[in-house]
């Protein structure tokens, strides 16, 4: 496991690898699975028995994200990245609701082609087990972490870069791990995204904005950066396109007639329309105060 700066989710205080055992200097220890990750989300953390993902929409989404469809996404996210990552210094990176890895594994083997990896750690976080178990199949050069964006299991003030694709924000956590000066990548659904398949599966279609930012700019945020990443996909078939309602949202929000109605869809092209923000961590509260 290389990085070097995950923290006890207990007391805080740094884990130290030993053979195949993270531990604490109170003595809090975790073992690596036998694939490589580390389930560092304690019971009192959880709020489920078993929180995140399940097991069918960990393989629908590695199902659908592995047909290519969302490369784009993925290959944006990664020139994101590239522009924040300074030549010759270590750099730390981590998705936050990493899900089964493809965002990251993506990334991983982008900025290789630019950079010394030897400079560079990445870390993929999320509260399902069941996603990271896969994930930690998918690459073995990147820790994988079983745990909570609310109380992110590493070392305050060491992370450069976060990324969150889809995932939970939590604001004050992410703020507490991230550097002075470091960037959160915010990557959403935009008005228009796959408002086909959303056609099909409501009676009424609402348009919902990305996340305000009002909660980031008081914790201490600042936005200095907005683009849209907007294409019409090929023609999609019949499993990709379940997988792909699945994954979403829309699978526990539709109704049985509309759930219906999509998995007897033959094909159907999708606008895919995606928000990325660039947020960076200023130290500044929205009024103006300075935060630790």
């Amino acid at each position: 496991m290389k990085a070097n700066n995950l923290a006890c989710p207990i007391d805080g205080q740094p884990l130290a690898l030993e053979q195949r055992q993270l531990s604490c200097a109170q003595g809090h220890s975790f073992d690596l699975a036998r694939q490589g990750y580390v389930n560092l989300l304690p019971v009192q953390h959880k709020r489920s028995k078993n929180p995140g993902d399940s097991k069918e929409m960990v393989m629908a989404r590695q199902r659908f994200l592995n047909t290519g469809l969302y490369a784009p996404v993925a290959q944006c996210l990664s020139e994101m990245l590239r522009t924040n990552i300074g030549p010759g210094r270590e750099h730390c990176v981590l998705d936050a609701g990493c899900g089964e890895g493809y965002y990251l594994d993506y990334a991983l083997h982008y900025l290789e082609e630019h950079f010394d990896l030897a400079d560079l750690s990445f870390i993929g976080l999320d509260i399902s087990k069941e996603a990271i178990f896969e994930a930690a199949k998918r690459n073995k050069i990147i820790s994988w972490l079983v745990g909570t964006n609310r109380q992110p299991p590493i070392i305050a003030g060491s992370v450069d870069t976060i990324v969150c694709v889809f995932g939970f924000h939590s604001f004050q956590g992410f703020h507490k791990i991230m550097r002075l000066g470091g960037k959160l990548i915010l990557v959403e659904p935009g008005l228009d995204h796959l408002q086909e398949l959303r056609e099909v599966t409501y009676s009424e279609v609402k348009k919902s904005a990305p996340t305000n930012l009002d909660e980031a700019f008081a914790a201490g945020f600042t936005l200095i950066e907005e683009k849209v990443l907007r294409f019409k996909t090929e023609s999609i078939k019949n499993q990709p396109l379940n997988d792909l309602l699945m994954m979403t949202p829309h699978f526990f929000r539709a109704s049985k007639e509309g759930k219906m109605a999509a998995a007897n869809l033959n094909e159907l092209v999708l606008t895919v329309d995606m928000v990325f923000r660039t947020l960076e961590k200023t130290g500044l509260t929205d009024e103006g105060v300075e935060k630790i």
